[in-house]
């Protein structure tokens, strides 16, 4: 599973990269007044949450796997909710799709709370 969580946190801070040129270089003139930021905001979380199944893979090689995993899955759950709701608002300018953005908060708050159970079970 560490194999899969690092491939996983390879390609999203790969797609968090390019997403953050196309939105700075291939959007700006689609942004609604303030969206720009709100997709920014989108990029930057991915890419720290990224980083985060990084540290899942090095937790699991390190520690057991139990509920690492449960961190692993909820920092990708994250991802897909907070910041795949941001970039479609900003693009779209969907309102409702905001009530979706803290589920995504809750899941990236959630693995940090089960990594760092984890660490100190270890």
């Amino acid at each position: 599973m560490e194999r899969l969580f690092f491939g996983l946190g390879s390609l999203f801070a790969f797609l968090a990269v390019a997403l953050g040129a196309f939105g700075a270089h291939g959007l700006q003139s689609r942004f609604a007044p303030g969206m720009a930021d709100v997709y920014e905001t989108g990029v930057r979380y991915q890419f720290y949450h990224a980083l985060a199944l990084l540290a899942v893979a090095y937790a699991i090689s390190r520690w057991s796997a139990g509920l690492t995993l449960l961190a692993g899955w909820l920092f990708l759950a994250g991802i897909i909710l907070f910041s795949g709701s941001l970039y479609v608002l900003s693009l779209s300018g969907i309102r409702w799709l905001g009530a979706i953005t803290p589920l995504g908060g809750l899941a990236f708050l959630g693995g940090w709370l089960v990594l760092l159970w984890t660490v100190l079970r270890a």
